[in-house]
């Protein structure tokens, strides 16, 4: 053999193991410290994903107290309403005459003071 073709044949044999040790040696998609990251991260989306649905929970919460202390506010003012209605129709010159007289009362001139505004 001459030495050209025994350089062909070695050149051969060292792309043979060079491909052998390629295919052996496999790399690998993430390394650990990748790994670790993306577990954190998403440990975080989930850790704000429920922080998120926490805080809407609270202010759905807080929006229908408010809602329920205005409705409160609205019945309390038509009670107070009403009640000015019955003040001013029981407080009537006549209906208090009409009372006094039920209880016995009479009108007096003797009785009578004027009491004069400020």
């Amino acid at each position: 053999m001459s030495n050209l073709a025994r350089k062909q044949q070695v050149n051969h044999e060292e792309r043979k193991l060079f491909k052998r040790k390629k295919q052996q040696v496999t790399k690998r998609l993430f390394t650990p410290g990748e790994k670790v990251l993306f577990l954190l991260f998403a440990v975080m989306i989930c850790f704000l994903g429920a922080k998120v649905v926490s805080t809407q929970a609270a202010l759905y919460e807080v929006n229908k107290d408010i809602q329920d202390v205005e409705q409160q506010i609205k019945d309390q003012k038509k009670v107070n309403h009403d009640l000015r209605a019955q003040v001013s129709e029981e407080s009537t010159y006549e209906r208090i005459w009409k009372r006094a007289k039920e209880l016995g009362l009479n009108l007096s001139e003797q009785n009578i003071k004027v009491v004069q505004p400020q």
